[in-house]
């Protein structure tokens, strides 16, 4: 499946060219290849940073490849390769590769609570796959290998090193590891990172000091029904105990991770797609716990759950998965980056109250900014940005199945051909898809049109079509053949779960695949949102500030009879810190 031109999401909103130059430069700032400058023998000092400082610079790597993959630029590619040699030149004889722990800790494995070691390694080896993928060359895969095989030494049943049994206090091995079996058809790596996902739940880590809610560490993944402790870590496992699921053919452990999941989407998750509802712990609290004001909701929580969704849908089949891609996407994703492209969210709440009082660096209310002491979320977006074409559409040998609507080509091949079709849509602001195609072969093929569960009624070519399942056409197509799908766009109230005691009264606004926000910019003079209840039924579409080419706002009318206005959630504290509210009481 190849893409050509934009993806919405990168081509109108997040400039990543402005975000990756000046993601390098921060990393320059930062003092985190300085560390790697040390560690090769290049330069003198201690180590900067967090302990996991070293996996920033491999995010920013992987999404450097995917972005080079997208539009070519030689300086782009020219930065890698530099950064590339640094890497290499700062590993060790046998493999081992972590400056920060190397510099600051002295000892391998000592504490793999907190240390990150194998998070790191995950990080690289993604770099390293999307590097190869993307430019063809193997300088940054040959330093993944060594790193990986190191790893097959030390850790699982077949090592004889004391720390054979331990795990990572920080998942996304797993998941790395089985990109690079794939990338390179070494069978150690899937079964190191299998081993990794079941030696997980035993609390191994308790004996280092870990909490082994807070590390995923509590209840084996086959036997979990649901996520909890810190929310990247749970969603970064499952994606990982997915991949494994899939290459191994486990369908019991799919099926287990599917129940997982809907357990997490029912009660865990905010309307945003947003995860995590505490701030201590940077966790998920108990069902129904979503309390707007206090929602943590990380960005690379959505992040992760994107990829952990996307792999569940290559796996089943199934349609709630890529419902779930596209409400993450826009919203609780979207909201992390600016609108420039180059300033971020740590955190992303559903209510700043006003005059609240910022006391943390991540608190919204400061405003979005250029980086963080922790700076997990600004690579991770970056390389999420980059590489969003690949969560568009998939094949098989039967035709080609379209999961998210963006303006482009999309090219596959099938048993029966080759296919290209072209889609033109001004969604989400608009709801009319057109696909046309441009190459088919002569014998019958399917395509299949994700209808989103909220478009209540869609028509495909004038037909009705039932939410929340693919549309499909089998026939044999000819060049020129026009298939139109259109979902409306009528804004929607949306009412909590009565479980949800800190949403109870409360409603929602929705408009197609976008969720929206109150912001006080754009209310009347003297509009406290925290004091505002509105009217039910008062919903309608509105203009909006003029934040993005074709938004549309909406409308809601108060008690008093003011009227509030809506922009999408992903689009807010553009203009600075400012109240803000998603659920508004009714009156």
């Amino acid at each position: 499946m190849s893409l050509r031109e934009g993806f919405w999401l990168d081509r109108q909103l997040a400039n990543r060219n402005v975000s990756i130059p000046d993601g390098l430069r921060q990393l320059h700032d930062a003092g985190n290849l300085r560390n790697f400058e040390i560690a090769a023998g290049r330069a003198e000092g201690e180590a900067a940073g967090p302990i996991f400082a070293d996996s920033d610079v491999y995010k920013w790597l992987e999404a450097a490849a995917w972005e080079y993959a997208r539009e070519a630029d030689e300086q782009l590619l020219a930065d890698q390769l530099k950064i590339t040699e640094l890497v290499a030149a700062a590993q060790e004889p046998d493999g081992y590769l972590n400056t920060v722990v190397r510099l600051r800790e002295g000892k391998r494995y000592a504490h793999p609570e907190r240390d990150h070691e194998h998070y790191c390694a995950g990080h690289l080896i993604q770099a390293a796959v999307a590097q190869k993928r993307a430019t063809g060359r193997d300088d940054l895969l040959n330093v993944a290998v060594r790193v990986a095989d190191h790893l097959v030494r030390e850790f699982g049943p077949g090592s004889a090193t004391g720390s054979a049994g331990d795990v990572d206090g920080h998942p996304v091995i797993e998941t790395a590891l089985v990109e690079l079996y794939r990338e390179t058809g070494e069978r150690a790596y899937l079964d190191l990172a299998e081993w990794f996902v079941d030696a997980r739940g035993h609390a191994t880590l308790e004996r280092f000091g870990g909490n082994s809610t807070y590390l995923s560490d509590r209840v084996p993944v086959r036997e979990a029904t649901t996520v909890e402790g810190h929310a990247v870590r749970a969603v970064y496992l499952a994606t990982g105990a997915a991949d494994v699921a899939i290459e191994t053919s486990d369908s019991e452990l799919l099926a287990t991770l599917g129940r997982q999941y809907d357990h997490m989407a029912a009660t865990k998750q905010y309307v945003t797609g947003g995860l995590g509802s505490r701030w201590e712990g940077e966790a998920f609290g108990d069902p129904y716990e979503l309390p707007s004001d206090r929602a943590y909701a990380e960005t690379c929580a959505a992040i992760g759950a994107v990829q952990w969704a996307w792999r569940m849908l290559l796996g089943t089949g199934e349609a709630f998965y890529a419902h779930q891609i596209e409400r993450l996407l826009f919203n609780g994703f979207l909201a992390g980056v600016s609108l420039r492209g180059g300033d971020y969210f740590y955190v992303n709440p559903l209510q700043v109250r006003h005059d609240a009082h910022a006391d943390d660096e991540r608190n919204p209310k400061n405003g979005r900014l250029r980086w963080f002491g922790c700076a997990c979320c600004p690579p991770n977006i970056m390389r999420t940005l980059a590489s969003l074409g690949g969560y568009l559409a998939t094949t098989n040998g039967d035709g080609v199945q379209v999961h998210q609507y963006v303006p482009g080509v999309l090219r596959a091949s099938t048993d029966a051909g080759d296919v290209e079709v072209r889609v033109d849509t001004a969604y989400p602001w608009d709801g009319t898809i057109r696909i046309t195609v441009a190459e088919a072969p002569a014998e019958a093929i399917t395509l299949s049109l994700r209808v989103p569960d909220w478009a209540d009624g869609a028509t495909l070519d004038g037909v009705d079509v039932a939410p929340g399942r693919y549309a499909t056409i089998t026939r044999a197509f000819a060049a020129g053949d026009v298939l139109e799908l259109v979902l409306p766009l009528t804004p929607r109230i949306t009412h909590p779960h009565p479980r949800a005691d800190a949403l109870r009264g409360s409603v929602a606004i929705e408009r197609g695949p976008l969720v929206y926000a109150f912001e006080g910019a754009d209310q009347p003079e003297g509009v406290v949102l925290d004091d505002e209840r509105i009217e039910p039924g008062s919903v309608t579409q509105a203009s909006a500030p003029d934040l993005v080419p074709g938004i549309v706002g909406v409308s809601v009318r108060t008690a008093e009879g003011r009227e509030l206005t809506g922009i999408p959630y992903f689009a807010w504290a553009n203009r600075g810190g400012d109240d803000m509210r998603v659920w508004l009481p009714e009156s």
